[in-house]
């Protein structure tokens, strides 16, 4: 009977295994995407990035048939989130939402990151570029950047600009080294608090990218003096450009990319790559990203990562030139 008692246990344990085997089987040949997909920001709510995340999550959430989560998941200038995706399993199910300037600055400024920038982190593709606004708060009497350059000369000690993570910090420096201003920098968390400090006149220069800025120039609250790139825009069409302006290293505009962990395998990748292309070029998102400022573009991974290594190789120039050290 002991016996028998065994036998009926191991036997049990046996069809238990098998069927724990079936599970996993079926559910390994359910087809991607079978539940809700998280969309991590690396920097805090309310800044240029969370803005165009909460606007592709509502979009792909129809092509995907999934819900598409927005988490922030701020700090160290956007190392822990790009830190939490490099780490997630390859399966999909996590993705980085981030600027390239953010995300290749963070390569060449931190000098021990706890992922590789260039192996551990795949492109899926450059969602939008849009120009950056230098912005200051109407107290400050200054019209244009060659005051604001004065001004800082004539109080060397006084002004102050607020940078959201290493790419605000490095641009403004570079704008700094390029013009000769003298400011200091204070560092926020992410664009969304540093913008609204300076829009509560805390801080007295922003350079942020033009999507969060826009609404706040049209509405009154800051004074744009200069956009980047090669030409002026349609929404301040009074605003210089830098290329017009002389001011060299902002000839292009940054993009934003979107990634996930590099071992997700290729049909996956492909398929969010189709999907959020498809996104992208619809009238509700290209024209909403157009009011703000931004152009879409919706490239493929293998763009996208030249992207970020021709990025990566442009601020490793910029840093040995000037001595720009993380604050």
């Amino acid at each position: 009977m002991a016996g028998i008692h065994v036998a009926r246990i191991l036997g049990g344990g046996v069809i238990g295994a098998c069927l724990t085997a079936i599970a996993v089987s079926g559910l390994a040949q359910q087809p991607y995407p079978n539940r809700p997909l998280r969309l991590i920001v690396p920097l805090a709510p309310g800044g240029t990035t969370d803005i165009l995340a909460r606007t592709m999550s509502q979009g792909l959430a129809g092509p995907l048939g999934q819900t598409v989560v927005v988490e922030n998941r701020s700090g160290a200038g956007g190392t822990v989130g790009s830190d939490v995706v490099a780490k997630s399993p390859p399966d999909g199910y996590t993705l980085l939402i981030i600027s390239a300037d953010t995300y290749t600055t963070n390569a060449v400024l931190y000098t021990s990151l706890p992922f590789d920038s260039r192996k551990d982190l795949r492109p899926i593709s450059i969602l939008a570029a849009s120009p950056s606004l230098l912005t200051v708060h109407p107290s400050l009497p200054v019209k244009s950047v060659k005051e604001l350059v004065a001004l800082s000369k004539a109080r060397p000690k006084d002004l102050n600009y607020g940078s959201g993570g290493t790419a605000g910090q490095l641009r403004m420096e570079l704008l700094k080294f390029n013009t000769g201003m003298i400011i200091q920098n204070i560092p926020y968390k992410g664009s969304g608090p540093a913008l609204i400090d300076q829009i509560a006149g805390h801080v007295h220069v922003g350079f942020f990218n033009m999507v969060a800025t826009l609404p706040q120039v049209q509405a009154g609250k800051l004074r744009a003096l200069i956009v980047t790139g090669p030409r002026r825009v349609e929404q301040l069409p009074s605003v210089p450009s830098t290329v017009e302006s002389g001011i060299k290293g902002f000839d292009q505009n940054v993009g934003y990319l979107m990634l996930l962990p590099s071992a997700t395998p290729a049909a996956i990748v492909s398929r969010l790559n189709q999907d959020i292309v498809k996104v992208l070029n619809t009238p509700e998102v290209k024209g909403r990203l157009a009011s703000e400022g931004s152009e879409v573009v919706g490239s493929t991974p293998e763009q996208a990562q030249a992207v970020v290594y021709s990025q990566i190789d442009q601020w490793v120039d910029v840093v040995k030139k000037t001595g720009i050290k993380l604050q």
